[in-house]
């Protein structure tokens, strides 16, 4: 983790550096991707104030203490930030768990309505005789992502689809 130290009315120091990032060396582990932590130390007065804020990957954590010494403050704000992060990421796998079971659920309930009516939504579409490049052509002035058109060469019918890595795929009868 990249860790950069601020102080406030305060003498810097290398302890209370080292102090840091040692501290928020242990919270990386609990991260899936690098981050960047920003931390301001200061001094008001008899109040020592712990500030930390932990950018990352969809992640942005922050954290404020004050008591009055700074090694409790330190330690005081990177407990609440180590909290902070396994409730994001319980969050997360909750989330994730839920939507894949709904979405399971719902594709499992809607194929069984579709048995038990018997519906099929029929689309017609206009196909005319091409040649490929011809197709390749039409597909990158259009955002659909099939076409379906008949092979001038072959007299058959054939699908040119976009392919996820934004390549084309072709589908063609054999015989």
């Amino acid at each position: 983790m990249q860790t950069s130290v601020t102080f406030k009315n305060l003498d810097p120091s290398d302890n209370l550096k080292s102090y840091v990032s040692d501290k928020l060396d242990k919270l990386d582990k609990f991260l899936d991707n690098p981050a960047e932590a920003t931390v301001v130390l200061s001094i008001e007065k008899f109040r020592h104030i712990a500030e930390v804020n932990i950018t990352g990957d969809r992640l942005n954590i922050f954290g404020k203490e004050e008591t009055s010494d700074m090694y409790a403050a330190i330690d005081m704000v990177l407990d609440k930030l180590e909290k902070q992060i396994k409730k994001s990421k319980q969050k997360i796998r909750e989330r994730r768990t839920t939507s894949k079971g709904k979405t399971a659920a719902l594709s499992h309930e809607n194929l069984r309505e579709e048995s038990e009516i018997g519906q099929i939504k029929v689309q017609n579409i206009e196909y005319k005789p091409m040649d490929i490049e011809e197709a390749v052509m039409q597909m990158d002035l259009v955002t659909d992502n099939f076409l379906v058109f008949t092979n001038s060469r072959t007299d058959k019918i054939n699908v040119l689809y976009r392919r996820k890595d934004g390549n084309y795929g072709l589908i063609q009868p054999v015989s």
